[in-house]
């Protein structure tokens, strides 16, 4: 037997033909509130907020009301999407409305704060742009002004609804490749359209205003289980122009498991997106040239199945997230990005960006606040 072939079993790409089968059909796509459409203000109309609105125009949300300091932004979004919604360039303005319901905070961190605390304080469910907050502490104060208030606050963690990432969370919630070992996520991609905005200015852009997607995929993915450390290192290429260290890679230390995260965002010539999720029974991968275009295959013992996924990144990832945060509202109970939760998530980006400042690996909520 030559060294190159395996002396039992057999490799992920050697599964028979024949076995292969249709593919686990698994509940990924966004959700939607049955009957609850309350009227929703957006503060904040910058760049991200033609995102934001295409997907709550499609979903048939009801947006009265548009939030910003530059009328120029506001206007232009009103006209694109709700040419009915009031204008202000005051948040105040806008959470003295009574009919107002819902409000979806796009700000940027700084200033996203005394916003939030606002917003709960006036008895308005709130969707909150991410990264949720630079402390930890007053993320949990936070949450505990939410239930004072009796309000929902959920964080627009868009990701979780990018259609391969919801079926892989699914297909790993399901058993489906039993207890998982490993998490290794591979990202190449062009970044460097944040050159000469306020993201640039950014030390920690790639762990922290983009990595925390993944952050937040590695809690949910090993759901239930308590990381023991974040280990990272971050580096400048020789000849990228950008301010921010474009490479990075951490790791994270579970009891029985490990989660690998490795960025280049300066590459401009063959992007690639990869997943790899092995499990005690099973393995689960995505692959693909962008974040909107992954095919995820599915590897058991009895089949190797492909299914055909619906939708994409940002049309799913904005639809879910503010679709969850209704559908909690309308049911009574806390959603499924709710900001308790993405505390965790946080804890493990904080973490990342003090080891890799330090060179010592760090213990996840250890790090309570950051400097963006």
């Amino acid at each position: 037997m030559s060294e190159s072939t395996p002396s039992s079993g057999y490799g992920l790409s050697a599964i028979p033909a024949a076995m292969a089968m249709a593919a686990p059909v698994l509940n990924y796509l966004p959700p939607c509130p049955r009957r609850y459409r309350p009227k929703i203000a957006l503060i904040g109309c910058g760049a991200i907020s033609e995102y934001h609105l295409r997907a709550y125009r499609a979903m048939g949300l009801d947006v009265v009301a548009l939030c910003d300091r530059d009328p120029v932004r506001s206007e232009r979004r009103r006209s694109e999407f709700y040419p009915g919604a009031a204008l202000s360039s005051d948040y105040r303005e806008v959470l003295r409305r009574n009919d107002v319901e819902v409000v979806d905070i796009a700000l940027h961190p700084a200033e996203r704060a005394e916003v939030i605390e606002a917003a709960l304080r006036a008895r308005k469910h709130v969707l909150s742009q991410k990264p949720f907050v630079l402390d930890l502490d007053v993320g949990e104060r936070f949450v505990a002004l939410a239930t004072e208030h009796d309000v929902k606050l959920a964080v627009n963690q868009n990701g979780r609804w990018a259609p391969h990432f919801s079926y892989l969370t699914a297909a790993v919630r399901s058993g489906l490749i039993g207890e998982v070992a490993s998490v290794d996520f591979t990202l190449h991609w062009d970044h460097t359209w944040t050159a000469g905005t306020r993201f640039e200015e950014l030390h920690h852009l790639v762990l922290l205003d983009f990595g925390i997607h993944w952050f937040d995929m590695t809690v949910r993915l090993l759901q239930g289980r308590r990381p023991e450390r974040v280990w990272a290192s971050v580096a400048r290429s020789t000849f990228q122009k950008m301010k921010p260290p474009m490479l990075a890679h951490v790791g994270v230390d579970y009891p029985g498991a490990q989660v690998r995260l490795s960025f280049n965002g300066h590459v401009r010539l063959g992007q690639e997106d990869r997943t790899v999720i092995a499990g005690s029974s099973g393995t689960l991968r995505s692959f693909g040239p962008s974040l909107s275009e992954q095919s995820v295959t599915v590897y058991t013992p009895a089949c190797q199945a492909t299914p055909k996924l619906e939708g994409t990144w940002f049309t799913n990832g904005f639809m879910g997230a503010m679709g969850e945060l209704l559908c909690a509202i309308e049911e009574r109970r806390e959603p499924e990005n709710a900001a308790a939760g993405n505390l965790d998530s946080l804890a493990l980006a904080f973490a990342a960006m003090v080891s890799a400042d330090t060179g010592q690996p760090q213990i996840p909520g250890a790090v309570r606040r950051i400097k963006a």
